[in-house]
């Protein structure tokens, strides 16, 4: 997992221990977390490195200025202080360097002549020179295809992407492993994406795109949206084009979602912080990996109405569990699923994690019917999930019994939103709410367990995690 976290680099207050404890909790569930120092303000960012000699300024809002902003600029002591935060919470830091120095914004929206990195190299130069280890270097953020605000040509990204890698060689030469070089970290576009990944064969490591499939979060029928299946289906082309194109090119890049967010312009207090976000962020994380996706950003850990955590007082919204037990249980391996019943229910399966077995995930949208489902084999191997029945509404929490492991029963987690409310944003794990202690301290997720022979029961308006050790398929030993 990575996650875009921009509005930490210059205001966020690093010593509240919630934070802290938060990012901890990710890195030791994603191995390590990921976190991506990046967003639309990175292409109007100067690194006041020692040799820089222009003044150090703020960001300023302005609306004759393109993205509403003056240019501004990242101080080396912040940059210091940054560093130590991650290096102590143990995360992997991607950052966004500033890919349109140096060149000309034309009136016809488009951006011209060669990125000018030598404030780049600088900076580069300093975190090394700092004992600084930075994952990853992406080169821009939203600048290909039609862009925003301004578009650079997929032939100047190859140029500029080689110049990138030769600029980190040099500097990192000795030094192994080598940071990633990312790009071009914006919304995918066929032709263009396609030209840009046939000509960096050798330059590039990761190519990056951006989702926000649901629209403007002002919309007032974004729950409908995140609860309707074609609309859930309707970004699978994305990430089929995009598994295409690399599977054709001689690159050997791998394909990111670095930044997600689902609902653009922040999202929607009381749904994109809220239960019912969950439907759609775990979708995606099923659907990239079908596509051999490799990482997914959210957008965002801190910041705006679609953050993991609140942006007040740090406390995890319901997505930040999700994430946690998406990627404490769900393995690299990906098994093909398909499942026998209404659209509303959405399946997918993974070799489970640092475990044997399988881990199944299920979504319901619907929100009066409760799913009864068992998993079975084709004769290929694939995974089915075959839909027994439909019954009313009932607790299905009180069935499951709290038990040793043994070779027939398997873990269920059953995610619920308090008092039934998708718009709360409370979730509940097996009945019980998910809440941080007094010290900040992320709550345990325990699963309980169920009998190899009963079926797994998915509540209305619910997500469960079954994590199956008796069903071993070809691909999981």
């Amino acid at each position: 997992m990575l996650s875009d976290i921009y509005v930490i680099i210059l205001v966020q207050d690093l010593n509240n221990a919630i934070l802290l404890n938060a990012i901890k909790a990710n890195c030791a569930a994603f191995s390590p977390l990921k976190l991506r120092l990046g967003g639309t303000l990175q292409d109007k960012v100067i690194y006041a490195t020692p040799d820089n000699k222009q003044s150090c300024d703020a960001f300023q809002k302005s609306t004759s200025e393109m993205f509403g902003f003056t240019q501004g600029c990242l101080p080396m002591n912040r940059w210091d202080e940054l560093s130590s935060f991650f290096q102590k919470a143990g995360a992997k830091i991607i950052f966004g360097l500033n890919a349109l120095t140096g060149r000309t914004i034309n009136s016809n929206g488009t951006a011209t002549g060669d990125w000018d990195y030598t404030n780049s190299e600088s900076f580069i130069r300093y975190s090394v020179k700092n004992n600084y280890t930075v994952h990853g270097w992406e080169l821009g953020n939203e600048l290909c295809g039609h862009g925003i605000g301004t578009t650079v040509s997929a032939s100047q990204y190859v140029s500029d992407t080689t110049a990138l890698k030769k600029i980190v060689q040099d500097i990192y030469k000795g030094v192994e492993p080598k940071p990633l070089i990312l790009s071009p970290g914006g919304f995918f576009d066929v032709k263009w994406f396609k030209d840009y990944t046939d000509k960096t064969t050798t330059s590039l490591d990761v190519v990056t795109h951006h989702i926000y499939n649901l629209g403007p979060g002002v919309d007032e029928h974004l729950i409908e949206k995140i609860l309707d299946p074609s609309v859930l289906d309707s970004i699978s082309s994305t990430f089929s084009n995009l598994h295409g194109i690399l599977k054709r090119s001689a690159t050997s890049a791998a394909a990111w979602v670095g930044e997600a967010g689902g609902a653009y312009n922040s999202g929607r207090h009381l749904v994109s912080n809220t239960f019912v976000y969950s439907f759609w962020y775990l979708d995606q994380l099923g659907m990239s990996a079908s596509y051999d996706t490799k990482t997914y950003c959210r957008q965002t850990l801190i910041g705006g109405n679609y953050g993991l955590l609140n942006t007040t007082t740090f406390e995890p919204n319901p997505d930040y569990y999700s994430a946690l037990l998406w990627h404490r249980l769900m393995g690299r391996n990906v098994l093909a699923t398909s499942f026998s019943g209404p659209k509303k229910i959405r399946a997918y399966a993974h070799c489970a994690k640092q475990s044997k077995g399988i881990t199944v995930l299920l979504i319901n949208l619907h929100n009066t019917t409760t799913a009864e489902v068992r998993v079975a084999f084709n004769t290929t191997w694939t995974l089915r999930h075959k839909h027994k029945s439909h019954k009313p509404h009932r607790s299905h929490v009180t069935k499951l019994q709290q038990g040793p492991r043994s070779s027939t029963e398997r873990e269920e987690y059953h995610l619920t939103p308090k008092d039934g409310n998708i718009q709360s944003q409370t979730m509940l794990l097996n009945g019980n709410a998910l809440r941080v202690d007094s010290s900040g301290i992320i709550p345990s997720l325990n699963p309980v367990y169920v009998n190899a022979s009963e079926p797994i029961l998915v509540g209305p308006s619910s997500i469960v995690f079954a994590h199956i050790p008796y069903v071993v398929p070809p691909a999981c030993r």
